[in-house]
């Protein structure tokens, strides 16, 4: 008699959200949906490098997904993530701020280790992946 033994896969994680808006970010992104010059199917988030801390976000309209892309819907918006950035955005929640000065988009990244004085760039450590 072969005995086969028993295997019990074990759970799954729950997958941390790679980005989310908050309604002040989901209610600009529609707007400005909104009022574009052609329908898109999103928003495309991604991260490049530049600036004096070294990464910088990247936000653009996107007019196709991409198969590789990451595509997030949050509040009823479409964010389609560059593939090489996933890791560096993990758990990102996206703003937008309204200041006296300045309306702007902010980042709020658990994985980001140092910013400029500026504010436009940032230093961005790579989200670690399970077999990490």
């Amino acid at each position: 008699m072969d005995i086969q033994p028993v295997i019990t896969p074990r759970p799954r994680r729950p997958r941390p959200a790679i980005v989310s808006l908050t309604d002040a970010a989901a209610a600009q992104v529609k707007t400005i949906m909104s009022r574009a010059d052609k329908p898109y199917v999103g928003l495309r988030v991604g991260v490049k490098q530049g600036g004096c801390a070294g990464q910088e976000y990247v936000l653009s309209y996107a007019e196709a997904a991409d198969p590789l892309d990451e595509v997030v819907t949050d509040k009823g918006v479409t964010i389609l993530i560059e593939p090489k950035a996933v890791l560096y955005l993990v758990g990102t929640v996206i703003d937008y701020e309204t200041t006296k000065l300045a309306s702007k988009f902010v980042f709020n990244n658990p994985n980001e280790t140092d910013a400029c004085g500026c504010g436009e760039s940032v230093t961005i450590k790579p989200a670690a992946t399970e077999s990490d």
